[in-house]
């Protein structure tokens, strides 16, 4: 049983994982993690899921492709990333270096077969706890709506993945949906193992002096504290829709964000933007939340998942 320095089992178990702590660097966020390898002890994380990984190397969206709004940001990154083969490569090897922190792959496509080919791949790589999937992408065969977006959409993708995957399955869901909770029913339903939400909100930004859009693409994705309370009810829901586990994330920034998300039902959390303010974020946090733990006499943070109290 891991234990912190005060004595308090901060450990978690996620679709059979074992985490030293529920503290997850987000994809997107945190490169391929050796790049934070200098700035973070990425031992002292419970792990890490590397940027969106897809069948062939992508160059993203053209910039300015970030804008910081109030108490947030916006990105259209455009999934930017050297393909799955490449990560393999080049990158996974330094990873497997790393011990005692679960290294989970981020993976994307356009079609059914995108997903299962890049899942394919990386099925080949020594040192990946688990796969999550990125259906926040337009189904390019389907006219281009999200796979995220639409139930039978969600259900074949999922169910695609989950055939060709040779490790747990983690579906990141999009808030951009009607019913957050049947989403996550239908995830569930299709075979995955775990769910973490939420990916970001679809949002925009205008330049008042030149009229023109702050983002290249028009539209980008919102993240950071801003989202928070809406992510916390959507985790809540969604939690209380299934009976696999969930990994919560939208604005946590502070260990009491983390509590918040586990008393909502998540079983691990994810970082995202504050590692952009704060690289060394994910790190404080399990620090802060030893302490958090320490002060409020909880000698088992698992305990807390699920346990707000309604009455």
């Amino acid at each position: 049983m891991p234990q912190s320095s005060n004595g308090t089992d901060l450990s978690v178990t996620l679709a059979g994982i074992p985490l030293k702590n529920p503290i997850i660097a987000a994809s997107g966020t945190f490169g391929y993690g050796v790049e934070f390898e200098d700035v973070v002890h990425l031992d002292r994380l419970g792990g890490f899921v590397v940027k969106g990984l897809s069948r062939e190397p992508m160059i993203g969206n053209p910039p300015p492709r970030l804008w910081e709004t109030a108490a947030g940001m916006l990105n259209a990154i455009g999934l930017q990333n050297i393909g799955a083969a490449a990560f393999l490569q080049e990158k996974l090897p330094k990873l497997q270096q790393i011990k005692n922190t679960v290294v989970i792959a981020n993976i994307f496509g356009h079609t059914r077969e995108d997903y299962e080919r890049t899942i394919e791949i990386l099925n080949d790589g020594e040192g990946i706890a688990a796969y999550e999937l990125n259906v926040s992408c337009p189904n390019t065969a389907e006219g281009g709506l999200q796979f995220g977006s639409d139930p039978r959409s969600l259900d074949e993708v999922v169910t695609t993945a989950k055939r060709a995957a040779r490790r747990p399955l983690i579906v990141k869901l999009s808030p951009n949906v009607t019913s957050i909770a049947l989403m996550a029913h239908v995830a569930q339903e299709a075979g995955a193992d775990a769910i973490s939400l939420v990916n970001t909100f679809v949002a925009m930004a205008i330049d008042s002096e030149t009229r023109k859009p702050r983002i290249a693409n028009v539209s980008a994705g919102l993240s950071g504290p801003a989202i928070k309370p809406i992510a916390l009810r959507m985790v809540y829901d969604a939690a209380h829709a299934v009976n696999i586990p969930v990994i919560g994330m939208g604005g946590i920034s502070t260990a009491t964000d983390v509590v918040e998300f586990m008393l909502a039902g998540a079983t691990a959390v994810q970082i995202g933007t504050a590692s952009y303010w704060d690289p060394c974020a994910t790190e404080k946090i399990v620090d802060e939340l030893k302490s958090w733990c320490g002060d409020h006499e909880v000698a088992r943070l698992a305990d807390l998942i699920g346990g707000m109290i309604l009455e």
